[in-house]
């Protein structure tokens, strides 16, 4: 091996160290990658930008503003509204929310599926009175499960489909090509949900993590041309509202204190509520709601621009193991610390000297640029955000025609991929599903930036010949043997995705993978499959993937419950992945 693949190989283990054993994120990690295999020579300047103008990385950029456009029409609550209603047992309500979220997250990128659907479940689990503990998992497993259903499910089947077309001059894969391999896989995890998770899943009933801290005014107002004009305040679903309440009504100047249940709404009421974040996020869904805008708020004049955000510590934060004066958190973040809880439950004491953790959830007092800020930072997972646009709803049936017609258009050949996926994302714009705000904030710059340099190494690590002398190894520990070869496929994916980000472990096995099939004579397309579903299965560990540690908080979960739950659901999406890929395939040429 020459100097270039001694490199190349440095670099991999490098990159790999550094994302395990630190909390640098995985874009500067991979970019300072590129810039060296760029500047030493390795690669030219288009081999290690390559990533940048890949078919799969623009085609991930489109989906995220066409599931932006879904979320901002309030398509999921109208799923919410006439799926989820009242099951009768804690099995049939983990299969209400398991087989939907599924289905969405087989066409929309997981993340938004999942964070739309946190602050419906809390509400609902709350009504059915069934624990939230009961319904996180399933809520962020099923999402993942889904992902695997298409190829434009997870954006990691989007990009190894990308680099398979780049690597090796092939058409690539068709949406439903995975399918074959998803379904089964999701059908055995669905049943495993069913029958395992309502007895495993620990029984936490959800506290009040914040107390009386989360409690807070909030103002909305009657849309003049909406629905809710001439009903009662009982009719509108107003006076039942769990954990909050209506307080007063201004109207035309005046003050209607004690508001009955018998008071007719007019248009341009502002109603005026007490109560927590969860209920508050809920009320700001309901059609003929909007947000209050004229004048100065009648209550706490001098907070006009506050905003209180929940949000979970990601295990990219610079905060981590250090106290929330330490950190110096409202000059670093511009936003102040009302309350910390962990596992489910607040944490008592000094918040000053409160040393903060990855999954901690906050509540927080901050501006309105703290929520945009973080898009970018990614220090944070927004829980719920009191600030963000409300649902265009009468756009949503048109949202979820803009997706059919993507799909469609890409399942009978009309276009590529792509051009559904960029046509899709712009009607969601033209239509105003979504706000070009919207688009712009779905556009995860970090995830792009990670997979689009992700490349440069990939690239690298194939031309230098470092993936022919992994591919060998691997050869070697398979003693040749077709099945085995791929059983240790997937399992050096799988636990690469537990150790770092999915995209970038897919990105690294795939030339290796590619070597390994040409090496031995073996069909690549259920290798390069399999490649696709280790990089999607990761259930063991909350930090394994972004959807396990958004419900990490809200489901007042340990770190031994993911793994309890997970690593038998790995195990078991491992094994009916390599068996159907083994059976329906054919493993040699």
């Amino acid at each position: 091996m020459e100097w270039q693949g001694l490199l190349s190989l440095g670099l991999a283990v490098g990159a790999l160290l550094v994302l395990i054993f630190t909390r640098i994120a995985a874009h500067l990690v991979m970019m300072a990658v590129l810039i060296i295999l760029s500047a030493s020579g390795v690669l030219t300047a288009t081999e290690a930008f390559a990533g940048f103008s890949n078919h799969g990385v623009l085609t991930v950029a489109a989906m995220f503003v066409v599931a932006a456009g879904i979320h901002g029409s309030g398509g999921v609550d109208l799923l919410v509204k006439n799926v989820l209603r009242h099951p009768k047992s804690v099995r049939v309500a983990q299969m209400r929310i398991g087989v939907p979220v599924a289905l969405l997250s087989a066409f929309l990128n997981n993340t938004p599926v999942v964070a739309t659907m946190i602050p419906a479940v809390r509400a609902w689990a709350r009504q059915i009175d069934i624990p939230a503990s009961k319904l996180m998992i399933p809520l962020s497993y099923s999402a993942i499960l889904g992902g695997t259903l298409t190829l434009i499910g997870t954006s990691t089947n989007l990009v190894v489909n990308g680099q398979y077309q780049e690597l090796t001059g092939n058409a690539g894969f068709s949406l439903f090509s995975i399918t074959a391999v998803g379904l089964p896989v999701v059908i055995v995890g669905m049943l495993f949900i069913y029958f395992v998770f309502p007895k495993s899943l620990p029984d936490r009933q959800e506290k009040a993590m914040f107390g009386n801290l989360r409690e807070f005014t909030l103002e909305v107002a009657v849309a003049s041309d909406g629905p809710l004009v001439g009903q009662t305040v009982e009719e509108a679903g107003l006076r039942n509202l769990k954990r909050i309440y209506l307080v007063e009504i201004e109207r035309a100047g005046a003050i209607v204190p004690a508001v009955s249940s018998e008071e007719q709404l007019q248009g341009g009421d502002r109603l005026v509520f007490a109560g927590n974040t969860e209920a508050i996020s809920d009320l700001l869904r309901i059609k003929g709601i909007v947000p209050s805008i004229d004048g100065e708020p009648t209550l706490a004049r001098e907070h006009r621009e506050r905003r209180l955000v929940e949000a979970v510590i990601s295990p990219h934060s610079n905060c981590i193991n250090q106290t929330v004066r330490d950190a110096q958190f409202r000059e670093r973040y511009g936003a102040a610390v009302l309350a910390v809880a962990r596992n489910g439950e607040r944490l008592p004491g000094n918040l000053g000297t409160t040393k903060l953790k990855p999954g901690d959830t906050l509540l927080l007092e901050a501006r309105p640029a703290f929520v945009s800020r973080q898009k970018y930072n990614k220090d944070f997972l927004l829980i719920s955000d009191l600030g963000t646009e409300p649902p265009r709803h009468q756009r949503a049936y048109l949202s979820w025609g803009i997706l059919l017609a993507i799909v469609l258009a890409a399942a009978f050949g009309l276009m590529s991929m792509l051009n559904a996926a960029l046509l899709g994302a712009a009607a969601m714009m033209i239509t105003g599903c979504c706000s070009a705000q919207q688009a712009q904030k779905s556009l995860d710059p970090t995830v792009l930036l990670t997979i689009a340099a992700s490349f440069a190494l990939g690239n690298a690590m194939y031309k230098t010949g470092v993936a022919q002398w992994l591919a060998d190894g691997l050869l070697l520990a398979g003693l040749g043997h077709p099945i085995l070869l791929l059983f240790l496929t997937y399992v050096a994916v799988w636990l690469l995705t537990e150790s770092i980000t999915n995209n970038a472990a897919a990105i690294l096995m795939l030339p290796v993978v590619l070597e390994l099939t040409q090496k031995a004579s073996l069909n690549p397309e259920p290798f390069v499959l399999a490649t696709m579903m280790a990089a999607s299965a990761s259930f063991s560990t909350p930090l394994g993937y972004q959807t396990n540690l958004m419900v990490y908080g809200p489901g007042g979960y340990r770190f031994t419950d993911f793994l309890k739950a997970g690593v038998p659901m790995s195990m078991l999406v491992g094994a009916t992945t390599v068996l159907v890929l083994s059976l329906g395939w054919t493993l040699t040429v």
